[in-house]
């Protein structure tokens, strides 16, 4: 029997990783704080503890490998990755595409720099600019206490049921209320995105061969743009949905951003053409991983899952990026008032 420890395994992949060992038959073991849905899995052995001090949980112990799916700070994941040396045969680190160098160009992959530069080198405050940075001296933190057993995963967007960060779950909301929808930006714009199931089940396989090396986990395997994500997300939906594209400039124009994870008003997944930082963000190249097995569930089942999971939740919640059903309808009001504006104006000058 394979075991396998998880560190956090209660929110979102951690839980979907859960899924997957426990549908392979593995014997799981949790350590978490105790905080993020203690409730859940009641079977499942869970020891706790918190890796910012207490790690004596996990010592004493033996694991064929472990998946760290909670690791931010380099300074904590190395305490884990030094408690855990001896204890584990294998170390799967859950990082990021964040950690690359930008400007990010199309077709980016591994071999990419990434970015290890903080302003502030002693910094362990996790924000936009901080954040791949420290996931970037995270790895180099996992792979210098264990080389030849480390496995890092930089996934892209992970998307699907139980995702907190709403930045997928928008268009599945809104798409299944129907009527005028804002379709921002390009309709032939690149998009990526991976259900969190599949990726879970590809990581615990691979944990089960005990690869090592860096894969990016980008998704689906055939390119797809924002028509293609929208428009699938309808069908799939039976959604009675008019599609309104408006550009970029608009947008910003009437203060519309991108989402970094900021508290303003965001479009997820838009991205305007000036964006020539980020240009590659959703064209990464992830055919290592395919290679090693990576596969993908048809995009109309994860709509179609993460609308039945947001049914479950509560309808009060307030979403982190998003427009509300009030500032799109002002949104689209000005969009035609300006386009029928030009349209009379290049009237006139004929």
């Amino acid at each position: 029997m394979f075991r396998l420890l998880i560190l956090g395994g209660t929110q979102f992949l951690g839980r979907h990783l859960v899924e997957a060992a426990v549908a392979r038959h593995h014997q799981v073991t949790l350590f978490t704080r105790g905080k993020t849905n203690p409730a859940l899995f009641p079977q499942i052995e869970r020891l706790v503890g918190d890796r910012a001090g207490d790690l004596r949980a996990l010592t004493g112990r033996r694991w064929d490998a472990v998946i760290d799916t909670s690791g931010y700070v380099p300074r904590l994941v190395r305490h884990a990755a030094l408690t855990l040396e001896g204890a584990v045969g294998h170390y799967t680190f859950v990082s990021s595409i964040s950690v690359y160098s930008a400007p990010l160009p199309r077709g980016l992959d591994e071999a990419h720099p990434i970015a290890t530069r903080l302003d502030d080198p002693s910094t362990e405050e996790i924000q936009p600019s901080t954040y791949g940075p420290l996931k970037a001296r995270a790895e180099t933190a996992v792979d210098a206490i264990l080389p030849g057993r480390t496995l890092i995963i930089r996934p892209g967007l992970i998307v699907g049921p139980h995702d907190p960060s709403d930045r997928f779950s928008y268009w599945p909301w809104r798409l299944a209320r129907g009527g005028a929808v804002l379709a921002p930006g390009r309709q032939r714009a690149p998009i990526q995105v991976i259900d969190g199931r599949d990726l879970a089940h590809w990581m615990v396989a691979m944990a089960e061969s005990q690869a090592t090396g860096t894969y990016n986990a980008a998704g689906p395997a055939a390119p797809i743009t924002m028509a293609d994500l929208l428009k699938t997300g309808r069908s799939a939906l039976g959604a009675d949905a008019d599609l309104h594209w408006v550009d970029d400039a608009f947008l910003l124009q009437q203060g519309i951003g991108i989402d970094r994870g900021m508290p303003a008003e965001t479009l997820p997944l838009w991205l305007p053409a000036r964006e020539k930082v980020l240009a590659g963000l959703f064209a990464i190249d992830s055919r290592r991983a395919i290679a090693a097995g990576l596969k993908f569930r048809p995009l109309a089942d994860t709509f179609r899952d993460t609308a039945d999971w947001l049914g479950t939740r509560d309808p009060t919640r307030s979403w982190r990026t998003g427009l509300s059903l009030e500032r799109e309808a002002v949104l689209l009001a000005a969009w035609r008032q300006g386009q029928l504006a030009d349209h009379s104006a290049a009237k006139r000058a004929r």
